[in-house]
């Protein structure tokens, strides 16, 4: 209970602010590191489907940027070639 009362308050020096925001920073990355570790196993055991689920986002993301690049105003058409 001494470290949620440690970082829940607030802290009167420039080292104790800069040691709490080390702890943060070293619980963030352990938090990222496990997930990564996840995801790495999950991707392992069902390869195709972490494939699948690859193209749906890469699907996703280029239909967005076509509709962006569709939707960006406008535009006046080009002229027409005089014969």
């Amino acid at each position: 209970m001494a470290d949620t009362e440690t970082a829940n308050a607030t802290p009167t020096t420039l080292e104790e602010a800069t040691e709490n925001a080390k702890s943060f920073l070293a619980q963030a990355q352990e938090a990222i590191g496990d997930a990564v570790d996840a995801t790495v196993t999950a991707v392992k055991e069902h390869p195709i489907a972490a494939a699948g689920i690859a193209a749906g986002v890469a699907a996703a993301v280029g239909g967005a940027a076509y509709a962006a690049t569709q939707l960006g105003g406008d535009k006046e058409p080009a002229p027409k070639a005089k014969k």
